[in-house]
């Protein structure tokens, strides 16, 4: 048998003899096949599992945390201690790889449909497409640990962190300043940013348009 892939479509042909013998299949048939001589299992999953997937580097754990108050180190100057804060932070969906710098998304609920929508990070050292920015920072290769592990981070002002609330579009440090010792998020200043279906494709390699 012979396996031709091209750009839009996928044949078999075999050949028998004199004759041979050519039909259409898809990726799926493909991945079936294999899929059959392979286990896969996602093992213990940890504590708030959300989803669980195989994407293009691995194991992809999605992680959700309830609103609470995180402690932060943010580095207002440089070569000077961190300011300290507690910032109170609505619920968090962390989409994790062991060892690597998590997507990091916030929402009003834990999520329970695929529709649902998911808002910015209200952070510093996130990306504006939720990939957070680790700079010198180690993430654990537990991805159970890694939620807790960001907020470990040293925080620093630089890069984009513009349209993270809708009160301090343009100035994030506003926002971390009057939240600091509050113990709850301003639900209404999120930011929209994706749906929880389209985070899940994020998560598997598949190209997806923001707002």
């Amino acid at each position: 048998m012979q396996l031709e892939v091209y750009g839009e479509t996928i044949l078999l042909r075999g050949f028998e003899g004199d004759a041979d013998w050519v039909r259409t299949i898809s990726a799926d048939e493909i991945a079936n096949v294999f899929i059959q001589h392979l286990g896969f299992s996602s093992g213990l999953l940890p504590q708030d599992a959300l989803w669980w997937n195989q994407g293009e580097t691995g194991q992809v754990v999605a992680l959700w945390r309830p609103p609470q108050v995180w402690p932060v180190a943010l580095q207002r100057e440089a070569f000077k201690p961190p300011a300290r804060l507690r910032l109170p932070m609505p619920g968090l969906v962390f989409v994790c790889s062991p060892g690597r710098a998590p997507w990091v998304y916030a929402a009003t609920s834990r999520p329970t449909d695929p529709d649902q929508y998911l808002y910015r990070m209200p952070a510093f050292n996130v990306f504006r497409d939720g990939r957070v920015c680790p700079g010198s920072h180690t993430f654990p290769e537990e991805v159970g640990q890694i939620p807790e592990s960001f907020f470990r981070s040293f925080f620093s002002m630089t890069g984009d962190s513009r349209n993270r609330s809708k009160k301090h579009p343009d100035d994030l440090h506003a926002l971390w300043e009057e939240i600091d010792g509050k113990t709850e998020y301003p639900l209404e200043d999120l930011v929209p940013q994706c749906t929880v279906a389209q985070a899940m494709a994020i998560s598997e390699g598949r190209r997806v348009g923001y707002r």
